[in-house]
């Protein structure tokens, strides 16, 4: 029996051209709307996944997201943001996209269709058994991401995957694989629609969670973010004089700008 994907089903509105502007933002806000509903229903899947990799993480290992098209991008992207905002250094969290570089602004023919490349781009980070790889596939049928999830278990290293449909083949090459159905698409078969926002927040779940794991965060505070811009020491400024109960703003942002963190000045003046 052939694999049948929920995600390339056909849309349940017809003649978007002829609908006006506000049926189209309505029908698109009402689609969206099945998408936490649909992540809420994932959690004790995505559970066993976090706990994995904290495990793994606190031992000294790496998490990869490996995907293609957009799936790639939005784990790049959740990569990419851990480093400024919880202060880990880069390469700590690493997303990998089938094409390389050039695809995460322009599209790469036939790159997510090679079963051996994921491997081989995984290889390039010198990927071990200490490390988490992650599979992003909103069908479930990328081949540059089974082959590399596939290799990755062959050599004892711990797999997880993300896609939105039931069953899919990634699942069965993932240890932890993590299944949000949010159905078919609004402009049938675009998945960077509602599948590509239900990956965004399971990813943004997935990376949170660590990070808080590892001690990055304090109470409710990003403690250890990089002073990239004056809005990030504002609110460090603001943050310090709150930790340490200090009502000169100046006093705090110098301290603040000596010890490069929130919690290395709070730190140094005993908080």
């Amino acid at each position: 029996m052939a694999f049948e994907k929920i995600t390339e089903q056909p849309s349940r509105y017809r003649h978007l051209e002829k609908m006006p502007v506000v049926e189209l933002l309505t029908n698109i806000n009402k689609e969206d709307q099945v998408v936490p509903l649909a992540v809420e229903r994932s959690i004790p899947q995505i559970e066993k996944l976090v706990e994995a990799a904290a495990d793994k993480m606190l031992m000294g290992g790496r998490l990869f997201y490996i995907g293609a098209g957009t799936s790639g991008r939005l784990g790049i992207v959740d990569a990419s943001e851990c480093p400024p905002t919880y202060g880990v250094p880069y390469g700590l969290v690493i997303g990998i996209i089938a094409g390389g570089e050039k695809a995460i602004t322009t599209a790469v023919e036939f790159a997510e269709d090679d079963h051996e490349q994921g491997w081989k781009d995984l290889q390039q980070f010198n990927v071990s058994e200490k490390d988490v790889v992650i599979g992003v596939a909103a069908s479930g049928t990328t081949p540059y991401v089974i082959g590399a999830l596939d290799k990755c278990r062959a050599h004892g290293i711990i797999t997880g995957s993300i896609s939105c449909n039931p069953d899919a083949p990634v699942s069965a090459a993932a240890d932890f694989p993590i299944e949000v159905l949010v159905g078919p698409e609004f402009v049938t078969g675009s998945t960077r629609m509602k599948s590509g926002t239900a990956q965004k927040l399971v990813l943004n779940m997935i990376s949170t969670s660590l990070m808080i794991q590892l001690g990055r965060v304090e109470d409710n505070k990003m403690v250890n973010m990089q002073l990239t811009n004056d809005k990030l020491v504002d609110r460090g400024t603001k943050m310090l004089m709150e930790r340490i109960r200090l009502d000169e703003y100046e006093t705090a942002k110098e301290m603040l700008l000596k010890y490069g963190s929130v919690k290395k000045a709070a730190d140094a003046y005993g908080k």
